[in-house]
């Protein structure tokens, strides 16, 4: 798999035998990514047996506990085995002062450096981007600053058609030009297309990450087209009130956001301890998406 999501937590504030808080780990032609760090993060991702020094960057969507109250033994455990390499963690600037203060306070001296990239509340747009993924972050409507993630994969090489490019006469060091879709020129001047040669790459993926958040028209503008959203539902239609005051969604809401945004499948979570399972947000967003499911701790999701 080139691109899939692992749930490492789908819990919300309060922590239950069946569910951690927030956390997941993305994975994308090579590159490690985790989106929110809560409590035992580093305990399901051992679990889960995802080799954690081979994170390249943290992605923090706010400050409220449940999604990076877990962030420092993370970051203190790379330490203790060993890690260099320097890590990107992408949040509010209030994160790095919190992260410093407790490593200076526990008298820890990382062996590799941290590189804070601060989210301002009011910034929308790519804070992460690479020849094979881009980042881009966007306002949520939560209680506090909150920004959601959208992982989009970039066009992928186009696959040499081995077996023709021999019998071409074309050199090896034009292949590179024939899989980005460049038309070369062979020793005689004489032009080849690069569609005689390669064959059409499978389509790229896209990912979004929406919690914790009310119903916002802003989201849907940002996660248009989506193959797979991640949506926070902590409340049935029963406690919506509740939802109002908190600034959370229902599974309705969560469904709503998912089929005008038109992605393809969404996964809930982050749902309220008060809830022994999802059965009745599954019926509930179901009747408005029906292409609606839980997210499940260890499950992984291939886009």
């Amino acid at each position: 798999m080139s691109f899939y999501v692992q749930f490492l937590g789908t819990g919300s504030a309060l922590p239950t035998a069946r569910q951690h808080p927030t956390s997941q780990y993305i994975f994308c032609q090579n590159r490690h990514f985790l989106m929110d760090c809560g409590e035992a993060t580093q305990i399901q991702l051992r679990i889960r047996k995802v080799k954690i020094q081979k994170l390249d960057a943290i992605f923090i969507s706010h400050l409220h506990g449940d999604h990076y109250f877990g962030l420092v033994g993370l970051l203190s455990s790379m330490h203790l085995l060993g890690r260099k390499k320097p890590i990107a963690i992408y949040g509010p600037e209030l994160l790095e002062k919190i992260v410093r203060l407790q490593l200076e306070i526990a008298g820890a001296r990382l062996a590799y450096d941290l590189i804070f990239q601060h989210i301002a509340y009011d910034f929308e747009g790519v804070v992460y981007e690479d020849n094979v993924i881009k980042v881009s972050t966007f306002k949520l409507k939560h209680k506090i600053p909150t920004h959601g993630f959208v992982f989009r994969e970039k066009e992928k090489e186009r696959s040499l058609l081995v077996e023709k490019f021999k019998t071409s006469g074309l050199s090896i060091q034009q292949i590179p030009d024939l899989k980005r879709g460049k038309d070369v020129v062979d020793e005689k001047g004489e032009r080849h297309s690069f569609k005689k040669y390669t064959r059409k790459p499978k389509p790229s993926s896209s990912y979004a990450f929406c919690s914790d958040t009310a119903y916002s028209k802003n989201t849907i503008k940002w996660i248009k087209g989506v193959d797979v959203l991640y949506h926070e539902a902590t409340f049935t239609k029963k406690d919506k009130e509740r939802s109002v005051q908190t600034k959370h969604s229902t599974a309705t809401e969560a469904a709503t956001v998912a089929k005008e945004a038109e992605v393809g499948r969404l996964y809930f979570g982050h749902l309220s301890a008060r809830y022994d399972n999802a059965n009745q947000h599954l019926l509930e967003a179901r009747a408005i998406f029906p292409e609606s499911f839980e997210a499940v701790e260890g499950d992984v999701v291939k886009l």
